[in-house]
């Protein structure tokens, strides 16, 4: 069996030695598009992340039996034509649950806290020269008693609520499909969500219903200084209005995910007057060593489960 990885620069180091055992595999770091029919024209098994999986590159590749996606979103495969291929299409689902959960409050307390002021004012040797032994320089609040609204209460959405619970906030979630009911949290609109809360935590995908779902009247609703993280997907919020709005309005927003990744050149974003507001990080919430892993391993098996089902 001939698997060929399109996009391994992807995984990091984590090791990839398990495919060797699966076949003979030809793995490249990225795959331009000029580069991917010739690639993938020998090929049983394409994995990808992140490259695009078109009819074309179907049909480039006669011998391909299995594409798996390395990610839960399969947006970047042509399902339509693997369908009229009989190629099986196989995606991870869940292996970053905990890594997003947890990206989420590291983003959440750097903001709440001010952590980069309090960094830089150290750093720069100005608490040598204080007169008492702390430094109040900008204030900060608790967790408890906050209100914590959360746009997309799935998995990780609910992961989030439940140890907001525990850090004393009340958790209210906005569903984007509206068929989302969880009796442990209270479900309400969009409107009074971004009104009423302190906190704000996006964990849906991206989609008609979604596509700059948070713009310039939704963010001047927000609370004076309410904090507002994007871990779902790029073009939820509306990032040319935030680059008005957050020099404007005292609220401070945290982003993994972005239209274009990497960030386009120039961006509206770096050129704010206000950068201790934003937070940006290059969309790394589930890349932990642990979640890496977990995908290897769970993009291996469906190759050796398929390969089992095909050799019956």
């Amino acid at each position: 069996m001939k698997i060929v990885l399109l996009d391994t620069l992807t995984f990091g180091d984590t090791s990839l030695e398990v495919f060797n055992t699966l076949g003979s595999v030809s793995a490249y770091a990225t795959t331009p598009p000029e580069e991917l029919l010739p690639r993938v024209v020998n090929a049983d098994v394409i994995v990808s992340n992140k490259v695009v999986i078109s009819d074309a590159v179907m049909q480039a590749a006669p011998n391909l039996k299995l594409i798996c996606v390395a990610a839960t979103g399969m947006n970047n495969i042509d399902h339509d034509a693997a369908a009229r291929r009989g190629i099986i299409v196989k995606n991870v689902a869940g292996y970053s649950t905990d890594a997003v959960v947890q990206h989420t409050f590291s983003m959440l307390f750097y903001l709440m806290g001010h952590s980069r002021y309090y960094d830089e004012y150290v750093k720069s040797g100005q608490w040598q020269d204080e007169a008492v032994f702390t430094h109040i320089g900008r204030s900060f609040s608790e967790l408890r008693g906050k209100t914590w609204g959360i746009i997309g209460l799935g998995e990780i959405g609910r992961g989030v609520a439940l140890i907001a619970k525990a850090f004393g906030a009340k958790v209210i979630y906005y569903s984007t499909s509206g068929k989302n009911e969880n009796s442990e949290f209270e479900k309400t609109t969009l409107s009074r969500l971004i009104e009423t809360s302190d906190i704000i935590s996006i964990h849906a995908p991206l989609n008609a219903s979604t596509e700059n779902l948070i713009s310039h009247s939704e963010l001047l609703q927000l609370k004076d200084g309410a904090v507002l993280l994007n871990l779902g997907r790029g073009g939820i919020v509306d990032e040319e209005a935030l680059s008005v709005i957050i020099d404007v309005k005292p609220i401070y927003v945290g982003l993994d995910v972005l239209v274009k990744e990497p960030m386009s050149k120039p961006h509206s974003l770096l050129g704010i007057k206000h950068p201790q507001r934003l937070y940006i990080t290059p969309h790394i919430a589930w890349t932990s060593v642990e979640a890496r892993e977990r995908l290897i391993a769970a993009t291996a098996e469906n190759i050796k489960t398929f390969a089992e089902s095909t050799a019956k």
